[in-house]
């Protein structure tokens, strides 16, 4: 009776043991094992911060906007300008001599229209008739009393328009031949000094 009370009471003992044992730890081979490590530390909780405001940009007149570096504007593109060098080689004879017939032809029109409105606006004014008077006395005194020189009847309209023509047709025929004259010259002298060069620009 006494032997299953002790048998009862050790096995008690022995299971309170391994209790005690199983609350501090897991037992390996017949060991406790106990857990050292420290739980964190406690942190307070903190107070929440709002964002901090935007800062407006500097006006131009504050000091801070002294010290602030403004970028520079763009360069303007300066428009640059083509530049070309030619050099006239050759003047072709035959259309040099077309091109002053043409021109000396509407130089002696002009010519001929000019001395036409000429004409009239002296006649109008009276300037043929004063000199013709003024000259006709003086030849009249020199040559005793007969008729004198008339200058209105030498100076009439048609014949100063008959001598404007001839002095026009005069002019271009002399005024080609002298054009086409001179492209020849000028190809003989490109020949040994290379020709006039020019220099042509072209804006972009």
């Amino acid at each position: 009776m006494s032997g299953a009370t002790g048998a009862a009471g050790g096995a008690g003992r022995t299971g309170g043991a391994h209790g005690s044992a199983n609350l501090n730890g897991p037992q390996e081979g017949g060991y406790t094992v106990t857990d050292t490590r420290q739980p964190p530390p406690h942190q307070p909780a903190q107070a929440y911060a709002p964002p901090a405001p935007a800062t407006p940009p500097p006006t131009p007149g504050s000091p801070a906007a002294a010290g602030v570096r403004r970028p520079r504007p763009a360069a303007r593109s300066v428009p640059r300008t083509r530049k070309a060098r030619l050099r006239i080689a050759k003047a072709d004879p035959w259309s040099v001599m077309k091109v002053s017939f043409l021109l000396s032809i509407a130089l002696g029109i002009c010519t001929i229209i000019a001395v036409a409105v000429l004409w009239m606006v002296l006649d109008a004014i009276g300037v043929f008739s004063t000199v013709g008077d003024t000259i006709s006395e003086a030849t009249t005194s020199e040559q005793g009393g007969s008729g004198g020189f008339d200058l209105v009847s030498f100076l009439s309209l048609s014949r100063v328009m008959v001598i404007t023509c001839v002095i026009a047709v005069i002019d271009v025929i002399l005024a080609t031949a002298l054009a086409t004259l001179g492209a020849f010259v000028y190809n003989l002298s490109a020949g040994f000094v290379g020709g006039v060069e020019l220099t042509l620009a072209e804006d972009e």
